[in-house]
C-alpha cells in the first residue's frame, strides 16, 4: 500500500508568518504539524488545526501564552485556527520510561508540574471545569454486556468523583493533559505542550500520568510503580496521597467513559481501573 503524500501547507502561511523550509510532520485527529524556519533562523511549529478550530486546545494556547515559556513551548503568533510554537527538539519523557527509565521519567515529570503552576496564576475566568468533563463519567450508561467488575469499578469512581467535587482543595488552572507524551526535552529543560487550559483541583494535574506513556501497559499495571508515583508525585507537589490516588481511578474511569462515547460495553483499561482503585 502506497504511503499517504504529506500534506503542504498553504503559501499564504509561510507569508502570513514569515516561515520557510516546511517539513510535514504529522496529522491529528485535530490538526495537521510541520516543522518550519522562522525568519530568525530559528525552528518552529506550524499548528494548522482542521476546520480552522482549536476545539478543546483553545484554553490550552492561552494557558501556555501565559506561561511564556516556563515550563512549557513558547507561543510564537497565532492567528483563528493556526499556532506558530516552539519546536521542541528533544525526546518525548515518555521514551524514558519505554527505555526502562521510568522512575527518572517520574521525577522530571512532577519537576515540569510544579515549574507550570509556579508560574501560572493565570485567571480561571471564562476556563472550562474538570467538573463538567466529568459529566460524561456520571452519565455514563451500561450495556448489558459491560463486565460486572468494570461496571462496579465505575460505578465507585462516580461516587468517588462526587465526594471530591464536594471538598474541592486547591483549585486553580491546569494545563489538563499533562502526561509523559505531551512532554519533551529542550535544552531549558523538559517542556510540556498540547495543553487544554482547564480549572480544577490540583492533584487532577497529574492523574493521567498513572495511566501513561502509551506503549508502557506492563508498566502503568505494577502495582509498586502505582504506589511509588502516587507516594513521590504526592509528596513533590504538595497534595495528599490518598487524594492523588482518588483522582488517579477517576481520571482512568472518564478516559474509559470518553472511549464508549457513553455506551460501556468494555474497556482495555478495565484492569488498570482496578489497580488504580485498590488503595482508594
Amino acid at each position: 500500500m502506497a504511503k499517504p503524500r504529506p500534506a503542504l501547507v498553504d503559501p499564504a502561511l509561510l507569508r502570513r508568518f514569515r516561515l520557510k523550509n516546511p517539513m510535514f510532520v504529522t496529522e491529528t485527529g485535530i490538526a495537521k504539524i510541520w516543522r518550519v524556519t522562522r525568519a530568525n533562523g530559528d525552528q518552529a511549529a506550524l499548528k494548522v488545526y482542521h476546520q480552522g478550530r482549536m476545539g478543546n486546545e483553545t484554553h490550552g494556547v492561552a494557558f501556555l501564552r501565559h506561561l511564556n515559556g516556563t515550563g512549557a513551548a513558547m507561543i510564537y503568533d497565532e492567528a483563528p485556527g493556526i499556532i506558530l510554537s516552539e519546536w521542541l527538539s528533544g525526546p518525548h519523557l515518555g521514551d524514558l520510561t519505554r527505555s526502562g527509565q521510568d522512575a527518572v521519567a517520574a521525577h522530571h515529570l512532577v519537576d515540569v508540574a510544579r515549574r507550570l503552576h509556579g508560574a501560572s496564576g493565570m485567571s480561571a475566568k471564562g476556563l472550562p471545569l474538570v467538573s463538567d468533563w466529568l459529566d460524561a463519567l456520571f452519565q455514563l450508561k451500561f450495556a448489558s454486556e459491560c463486565p460486572a467488575p468494570l461496571k462496579s469499578d465505575v460505578l465507585k469512581c462516580q461516587s468517588i468523583a462526587r465526594t471530591l467535587l464536594s471538598a474541592p482543595r486547591d483549585t486553580c488552572v491546569l494545563h489538563g493533559d499533562l502526561h509523559h507524551d505531551n512532554i519533551r526535552g529542550t535544552s531549558r529543560g523538559y517542556c510540556a505542550f498540547d495543553a487544554k487550559g482547564v480549572v480544577g483541583d490540583k492533584a487532577y494535574e497529574l492523574a493521567n500520568g498513572f495511566r501513561n506513556p502509551k506503549g508502557a501497559a506492563a508498566i502503568q499495571r505494577d502495582p509498586q510503580r502505582i504506589a511509588f508515583l502516587a507516594q513521590t508525585w504526592a509528596s513533590a507537589f504538595g497534595v495528599a496521597e490518598d487524594h492523588l490516588r482518588a483522582w488517579a481511578a477517576v481520571k482512568c474511569a472518564l478516559s474509559i467513559a470518553w472511549r464508549s462515547k457513553g455506551h460501556l460495553r468494555d474497556d482495555l483499561e478495565s484492569d488498570l481501573l482496578s489497580l488504580l482503585l485498590k488503595d482508594v
